[in-house]
């Protein structure tokens, strides 16, 4: 089994700055894609940013210039710096990969959430 566990969600000002991370632990080979998505109340699940094995990220236009994606490979650890947050960003944000088991089968993996509150 994998586990992904997010970490650093919170309440921050318009304008501030969080980052969360998500470290994925348990029976794995190889990660491919990690991303995060996000859901806001009343709203569909949707993609934040995802960046690839390599390194290549893609973002949301929402997101474009204010969010950055990284990843260490080394600590299976995906992280999401979100700058200039504003107000619609609150929403609670999933991590999500892409994890070859040491079974030899590709699975999606999606982690509990964590909480992004942006105050006005």
């Amino acid at each position: 089994q994998v586990q992904l566990v997010e970490s650093g969600g919170g309440l921050v000002q318009a304008g501030g700055s969080l980052r969360v991370s998500c470290a994925a632990s348990g029976s794995i080979f190889r990660i491919n894609t990690m991303g995060w998505y996000r859901q806001a109340p009343g709203k569909q699940r949707e993609l934040v940013a995802a960046i690839g094995s390599g390194g290549s990220p893609n973002y949301a236009d929402s997101v474009k210039g204010r969010f950055t994606i990284s990843r260490d490979n080394g600590k299976n650890t995906v992280y999401l710096q979100m700058n200039s947050l504003k107000p619609e960003d609150t929403a609670v944000y999933y991590c999500n990969a892409d994890v070859l088991g040491r079974g030899g089968l590709w699975r999606n993996y999606w982690g509990q959430g964590t909480q992004v509150t942006v105050s006005s």
